[in-house]
């Protein structure tokens, strides 16, 4: 299995993919400023989606979407503000925050994906 950062955007990519297959446009994808990141910035309908996206391999001791705490999803929403400080056409648009989790099973074994949405 691959390093932790290559497995993260191996995650992220797969992310991508499934939203996009479900209808989202990808507005920007890992969007990195002091203090925060966001994995994924999708848009459907007239709404702005921010998207955690958390990868983990076969010796995870928890799913995913456990590592995504409060403190997690403040320092998202916060960095949330900013690009859409850079982004005023997307103002009036509804907001939301999703979490999608990818656990990989193993080398050759695939990986299971988890759409968690308006967690926050």
């Amino acid at each position: 299995m691959a390093d932790g950062h290559a497995l993260g955007r191996q995650g992220e990519g797969l992310a991508r993919q499934y939203l996009e297959m479900c209808g989202y446009c990808c507005l920007e994808s890992r969007f990195r400023r002091i203090g925060g990141e966001i994995d994924l910035v999708v848009e459907r309908c007239d709404r702005v989606v921010f998207v955690e996206v958390k990868t983990r391999g076969p010796s995870a001791l928890a799913p995913p979407e456990a590592w995504v705490d409060r403190r997690k999803l403040n320092r998202l929403r916060r960095t949330a503000l900013i690009w859409l400080e850079q982004h005023p056409e997307c103002r009036g648009l509804h907001l939301r925050f999703d979490v999608i989790s990818v656990e990989f099973a193993g080398e050759g074994r695939g990986c299971r994906l988890r759409h968690l949405p308006n967690v926050g």
